[in-house]
């Protein structure tokens, strides 16, 4: 077990160490993103703006203009609703390469409530031309994105939780790239699309399913923007049905691309997400059985939905 935003500021350390031009950004919440190592050994590296997103995102607009390679951390709740014009304008209009990391994502937040919770940040996001998407499912995958985007001529979010997670994956036989899904597990019977925190979940329930003869593959969507159709396509084709799972709402998330990727084929999609109603007060873990989305629930359903379309 590692939190991915650990993992994230650790190589964000690692590699600002080697580039002077890696800048941090961040909204008082250098405790929440786990960043008092980065601002006490490279303060002159490191900005904090206070509990002003909106200030934050043009701040880093501006020193991305002047060829510091940015990443702006905070809150993801607020950097996807309280600055949300500025991510908009300043960043993917201008096509600004700054990397918002949004962590405490999805049901992290969980005992604050809704205000907290970040239910629709894909959804809003990925209708901004440009703007590149990532939910990284364990620290390898978050480490290994951390380096990639330092260099990324493009705007980026990557939203991250809060507690630790599964470690789904060898860093050193890690396969991952922008723009390609990973295929954490191969099956015939039926796919399961997950993305971020989701992805372990998903694991445990293809081993559920195992147990009572089902075969499911388990694709990871860490990267969902750019979308990778290609690898949908094929497991799609080969199972004939496709559950999708994510901590967000089922309209506009990963669950909504998948079933508009699939929707001129005989592919049937199930989608497990948030209905249309704020999450109750609780632990992510107890949200996540809640609407269904733990190991558990993702088997329940999953279970369902192949009978019904047998």
């Amino acid at each position: 077990m590692k939190d991915c935003r650990k993992a994230f500021t650790q190589e964000l350390l690692a590699i600002a160490r080697k580039d002077r031009d890696i800048v941090a950004v961040t909204t008082d919440a250098r405790g929440s993103v786990t960043l008092s190592d980065f601002a006490s050994e490279l303060p002159a590296q490191f900005v904090e703006c206070g509990i002003a997103e909106q200030n934050a995102v043009g701040i880093s607009a501006g020193l991305a203009h002047s060829g510091k390679k940015v990443y702006c951390c905070g809150p993801a709740c607020f950097y996807v609703a309280r600055s949300l014009e500025q991510v908009k304008v300043d960043l993917a209009y201008s096509n600004i390469p700054v990397t918002i990391v949004g962590v405490s994502g999805g049901f992290a937040y969980g005992a604050l409530g809704a205000t907290h919770h970040s239910m629709h940040d894909i959804a809003v996001l990925r209708c901004f031309p440009g703007m590149s998407i990532f939910l990284p499912s364990d620290a390898a995958v978050t480490a290994r994105l951390t380096d990639l985007l330092a260099d990324y001529p493009h705007p980026a979010y990557v939203r991250v939780g809060r507690g630790a997670v599964p470690e789904i994956y060898d860093p050193a036989k890690l396969d991952f790239s922008i723009g390609k899904a990973i295929v954490a597990r191969e099956g015939t019977d039926v796919t399961i699309a997950a993305t971020g925190e989701s992805v372990a979940p998903a694991l445990e329930a293809a081993k559920l399913l195992e147990t009572k003869g089902i075969a499911a593959a388990v694709l990871d969507y860490s990267c969902i923007v750019p979308f990778d159709s290609e690898t949908l396509r094929k497991y799609a084709a080969r199972s004939g049905r496709v559950v999708t799972v994510e901590q967000h709402s089922r309209w506009g998330g990963l669950g909504s691309i998948i079933a508009g990727e699939l929707s001129e084929t005989d592919a049937k999609v199930r989608i497990l997400g948030v209905p249309d109603e704020n999450a109750p007060h609780g632990s992510s873990a107890e949200i996540s059985h809640y609407f269904g989305l733990d190991a558990e629930g993702i088997a329940a359903s999953t279970s369902e939905f192949l009978n019904l379309n047998k």
